[in-house]
């Protein structure tokens, strides 16, 4: 049953922007040889960092502590500039998000008390980013009308082949100091591709002045994380407010930029129902009267491994989050890896409180799926 819409909650003034400084910067060797490992090193210079060690091979070394919390602090305080690996250049795909991955970077530097990358990345959590840009880039061109996850569906094809760059990090958080954001958003909007392609990228953060006046040719849809305080403010440690995340949707938007909400995690947390739609209620004031708007939804509600659980726990001790099992449905995947999803009437009633919401206050946005 649908119910009357209630007028959004004033939302507080956006606050600036969080730019994450790393306190110290680890370049490899093989790194060092690539040009764009020149303008991470330009930007971050400008700045203001001033450990920068060009290390004389391709180990990093001195990041773990005496304890996980002190091993968490140090990797987190840091940036390392590394090439990437042979195999991240074999691009996989990554239902339900894109037809392919690509990887800018590995490692964010939030603290999101739910993180998606936990359990999934080895080794102290440290953000990586790649060096041979250049190469990763030059290597799209193989894979471009070969997709089988976006390509092929007949709602999302328009899309041409599309690639996510946002897997394993958070590409906006880390732009101001590496760069790859922008290199990637002019690479795709500016060459000659033999057909249709688009870029993706999702972010927590808001800093996308740098990005308004680039080449795109509206073949990056730039995606912004939101959530409800009771989920943003409890669990999402280190990154900008909501409020400014919306800001910066609107922004890019009117840069002519195609555009998305990742609504996740979404979590029956409070009185959930009237907190997302007042989420939404504030996004389509942010975004009315935008010419051309062009905006998609993804719905991701949260979840957890096993792996996940561990290594979220060491993180974070005190953490508030629900993480038991034996409220949660296991879900199994294709190889038999566990995942603790919502039980199916929890499920059901999110995604018809959530998605009738989206339909009513934002009625021209293309739900992509639900997770």
């Amino acid at each position: 049953m649908t119910t009357a819409l209630s007028a959004p909650t004033a939302a507080p003034a956006p606050a600036r922007t969080r730019l994450w400084i790393p306190q110290r910067v680890l370049v490899t060797r093989s790194a060092q040889e690539h040009p764009h490992t020149a303008e991470i090193l330009r930007r971050c210079e400008a700045a203001g960092v001033d450990d920068v060690e060009l290390l004389r091979n391709d180990r990093i070394t001195g990041v773990r502590g005496e304890s996980e919390r002190e091993t968490y602090a140090r990797a987190k305080s840091a940036l390392a500039v590394v090439t990437s690996p042979a195999s991240s250049r074999l691009l996989d795909p990554i239902p339900p998000s894109a037809d392919w991955r690509v990887d800018l970077a590995r490692g964010c530097p939030a603290h999101c008390q739910y993180c998606y990358l936990a359990g999934s990345l080895s080794g102290p959590p440290m953000t990586r980013v790649y060096g041979d840009l250049e190469e990763i880039l030059a290597g799209l061109d193989a894979y471009v009308g070969h997709g089988t996850i976006t390509s092929t569906n007949a709602d999302r094809a328009g899309e041409g082949t599309t690639f996510e760059a946002s897997c394993y990090t958070d590409p906006l958080g880390i732009e101001h100091v590496t760069g790859s954001l922008s290199a990637a958003i002019r690479h795709v909007g500016t060459h000659d591709f033999g057909g249709p392609v688009q870029l993706r990228a999702t972010t927590k953060f808001a800093a996308v002045d740098g990005l308004l006046d680039l080449p795109h040719g509206g073949r990056t849809r730039l995606r912004f994380s939101v959530g409800p305080e009771s989920v943003v403010g409890r669990f999402e440690g280190g990154t900008d407010p909501v409020a400014t995340r919306i800001e910066a949707l609107a922004t890019v938007a009117r840069a002519g930029y195609p555009v998305g909400l990742t609504i996740a995690p979404i979590m029956p947390v409070g009185d959930w129902r009237t907190a997302y739609g007042d989420l939404l209620g504030r996004v389509a004031a942010a975004l009315e009267g935008i010419d051309g708007l062009d905006l998609t939804a993804e719905c991701i509600t949260h979840r957890f491994t096993p792996g996940s659980k561990e290594t979220l726990e060491s993180w974070y001790p005190r953490t508030r989050l629900e993480m038991d099992p034996e409220q949660r449905r296991t879900k199994r995947g294709r190889f038999g890896a566990v995942k603790h999803v919502y039980p199916d009437d929890v499920m059901a009633d999110l995604r018809e409180h959530v998605t009738s919401e989206l339909a009513e206050r934002l009625p021209g946005a293309r739900v992509l799926y639900w997770t």
